[in-house]
């Protein structure tokens, strides 16, 4: 069922890499966690739902959605290890680890890595930077919502492992997120009733590398929802409250963009 939703500007962007479990055939044979095990890892580390919680009826170039699954390829990691802090524990751009530390994948070839990138990594990443100079060239600007959820308990890979945490957790970047931005949506969702913080536990967002750090007219926020507010952990279903969390997610960017608009 689709959520009606009040219309944003044409230069919000919504960012979905990890909403997909999408895995292609002819790449099952990369992994050797299979089975159950590995469809249990996918409803653990996707972001289910999050392409209809953030961007339900948006026009379709308002969404850039990554159409696998992050444990094949991560978008949001940075595409060389040295440059990204979760390769040391084996989930750098392509995932050699589970959440829980076992071994995901065999052994890959050099060969096999760039084709992974090729395939998957590099052409998404040209498709939101397409998305972004759409909006610039016709707004003059465009804000980049990274979307996604996180468990109610931490993951053993994951960084924090505090285990008290926010529904909401605001990312943001000192360059690419105003403060106000933030502040607003703090603001939106706390005045409904939420928790929420600020980079805990998840820091940053995400804005194309071609404009990282020197282009202010590209503003980004990461928005991260605790998944039990909207879907069964253990299955992956969505609850009844899935439309209620969607509204507010939609009044916290709709929040963002009315401080953008007059900045």
């Amino acid at each position: 069922m689709t959520v009606p939703h009040m219309p944003l500007p044409e230069w919000v962007l919504f960012h979905i890499p990890h909403d997909s479990v999408e895995i292609p055939d002819e790449c099952r044979e990369l992994f050797v966690l299979g089975g159950e095990d590995l469809e249990r890892e996918l409803i653990r580390m996707t972001d289910l739902h999050t392409s209809g919680l953030f961007a339900g009826g948006v026009a379709p170039e308002q969404a850039v959605r990554f159409p696998v699954s992050r444990l094949l390829v991560d978008p949001e990691r940075f595409p060389d290890d040295r440059d990204e802090p979760m390769a040391a524990r084996g989930q750098g751009a392509i995932y050699m680890a589970a959440s829980d530390g076992r071994r995901l994948k065999r052994g890959l070839s050099s060969i096999e890595r760039r084709y992974l990138m090729e395939r998957w990594y590099f052409p998404h990443h040209e498709r939101l930077l397409r998305a972004v100079h759409a909006a610039l060239s016709r707004y003059g600007r465009a804000l980049v919502v990274d979307c996604h959820s996180f468990s109610s308990s931490p993951l053993p890979l994951e960084p924090s492992q505090d285990p008290c945490r926010p529904q909401i957790c605001i990312g943001t970047d000192p360059f690419h997120t105003p403060r106000t931005v933030a502040g607003r949506i703090v603001e939106s969702f706390a005045g409904e009733g939420f928790s929420v913080r600020l980079d805990d536990p998840f820091s940053g967002t995400l804005a194309p590398l071609f404009h990282w750090h020197h282009d202010g007219r590209v503003a980004s926020v990461m928005i991260e929802v605790r998944r039990d507010l909207y879907e069964d952990e253990a299955t992956g279903r969505r609850l009844a409250s899935f439309r209620s969390v969607s509204g507010s997610v939609r009044r916290a960017v709709a929040a963002a963009a009315a401080v953008l608009s007059v900045q």
